[in-house]
């Protein structure tokens, strides 16, 4: 056999190798779908926390774009887990949440820490309406009374 001909069978069978391994390989497990609890914890907390941050600091921009952040997270939880037990998830949010997020919007855009004060814990007061009329009642969020755990940002607005 000639030496190009042994090069290309030679490519040929690498080329194949795959293929016929791809039979005896394990199968692709399924893509990860967070639930509803976590996509609370990892999506939906940590900007109740950050919002409260940045408001205590009178950071208006950031806490306008962190309930805008918000408002992404309830609607991707709303796409990923539109029921969850005996509950309409979209119906949930609009009729708990929907009115104190407009609030802070609204007060971080008039720049007013008594506003924004009023909106938050309306906002706090009505997720924890929502776990209550989940049977969740044990879950209870409240205003950040601590040291930020976002030790590494400063919450406090920037200098131009």
């Amino acid at each position: 056999m000639s030496r190009h001909r042994l090069a290309s069978v030679l490519a040929a069978a690498l080329l194949l190798a795959p293929l016929a391994a791809g039979s005896q390989t394990a199968p692709t497990p399924p893509a990860y779908r967070p639930g509803l609890g976590d996509l609370m914890t990892l999506t939906v907390q940590p900007r109740h926390f950050k919002i409260g941050l940045a408001g205590a600091q009178q950071n208006w921009a950031y806490a306008a774009y962190e309930v805008h952040e918000l408002e992404e997270a309830f609607e991707r939880i709303e796409r990923q887990v539109p029921k969850w037990r005996e509950f309409d998830i979209p119906a949930l949010i609009a009729s708990t949440v929907k009115q104190p997020l407009d609030a802070l919007e609204a007060a971080a855009k008039a720049k007013s820490p008594t506003q924004f004060d009023d909106a938050y814990r309306q906002l706090t007061a009505a997720c924890n309406a929502c776990h209550q009329s989940a049977n969740l009642a044990m879950i209870v969020i409240r205003t950040p009374q601590s040291d930020s755990p976002f030790a590494n940002q400063d919450f406090r607005p920037q200098k131009p």
